[in-house]
């Protein structure tokens, strides 16, 4: 028998009013190691086909992330030896606002029956499970890659074995701001049935 889920409980409230924080926005307190293990519990509970546990987590904060900027600034110069100093020094900064980043690594054994692809979602329901857990005890978030995510220097800095990759980096933090509603897709539009020929 189906769980009853009503609008009244607040979970489809909180699913409703999920936004981004901008990393830049995302100031101090950031969840401590209580609250973050919380966080995690929830997150952890997402779709696992074979109940591989295709992910795990890297705690980045406090001086970490200035070294991991530094790092991924020198790595990125290497990249792009002709980089603008704006580009280099965002670089720098890529980890340094929010005031705690958690790497979500994606664990994809070559040799596991499960497909790749369901293992890597898997490690992306997990980001998202994250920033709506964090927002739901007051925090902010906000799940970024960029260029580090799919660099092999910096997956081997943080330590990421040769079937592991990065899902995301999820900023987490207390916003400094109330971020607005954006214009979001009206799911009518997107819903089609499907009819055999």
């Amino acid at each position: 028998m189906p769980i009853p889920n009503t609008a009244e409980d607040g979970t489809l409230e909180l699913l409703d009013r999920r936004r981004s924080t901008p990393a830049r926005q995302l100031g101090a307190p950031a969840p401590d190691h209580p609250t973050l293990l919380r966080i995690l519990r929830s997150a952890v509970r997402v779709p696992d086909h074979g109940k591989r546990v295709p992910f795990r987590f890297l705690r980045i904060e406090g001086g970490a992330r200035h070294v991991l900027g530094e790092a991924v600034a020198t790595i990125g110069l290497r990249l792009r030896p002709g980089a603008a100093p704006a580009a280099v020094d965002k670089d720098r900064q890529r980890f340094a606002h929010a005031p705690l980043v958690l790497a979500v690594i994606a664990v994809l054994d070559p040799e596991d029956t499960i497909p790749e692809t369901e293992r890597l979602m898997t490690a992306g329901c997990v980001c998202f499970a994250v920033l709506q857990a964090a927002q739901a005890l007051g925090y902010g978030g906000s799940w970024l890659t960029g260029w580090p995510a799919f660099d092999p220097d910096v997956m081997a800095l943080l330590g990421l074995g040769p079937d592991e990759r990065i899902a995301g980096f999820i900023h987490l933090g207390t916003p400094r701001i109330d971020v607005p509603e954006r214009e979001r897709p009206d799911p009518a539009a997107l819903l089609r049935d499907w009819t055999p020929a």
